[in-house]
């Protein structure tokens, strides 16, 4: 017996509903019955829904590879790390601006105070 009754599998979202009524709608052809209408709804509400379960699939999927990858980036890591701590206690690291920054600065505000001391706004 299944844990979920048939009732609860077949539920649609209303969003789902709203959206496929609005595309069924939009595609109505002059002289269609509201029964042709809403058969079309139902199929693209079917459509929706078998769109949804593929990328929930391909979602989880993605994540069981992800989760293998990152297993197995932790055990590297580790190892890594270890062997990177050794080297930092050995090495000292020096931070180091470049100039281009703080030059390109000073000479913006040079001009502009140039600009200011030489126009007629003074």
């Amino acid at each position: 017996m299944s844990r979920y009754s048939k009732k609860q599998q077949q539920q649609v979202s209303p969003e789902t509903q709203q959206e496929s009524q609005k595309i069924a709608k939009a595609t109505q052809r002059p002289g269609q019955t509201k029964e042709q209408t809403k058969l079309i709804a139902q199929g693209i509400q079917k459509g929706i829904e078998h769109y949804k379960k593929q990328q929930k699939e391909k979602s989880r999927e993605l994540n069981k590879k992800l989760r293998k990858v990152s297993g197995k980036l932790t055990e590297l890591d580790s190892q890594e790390h270890i062997e990177q701590h050794e080297e930092l206690l050995s090495t000292h690291i020096i931070y180091r601006q470049h100039w281009l920054p703080w030059g390109l600065l000073i000479l913006s505000w040079g001009a502009f105070a140039g600009y200011i001391s030489f126009s007629d706004y003074v």
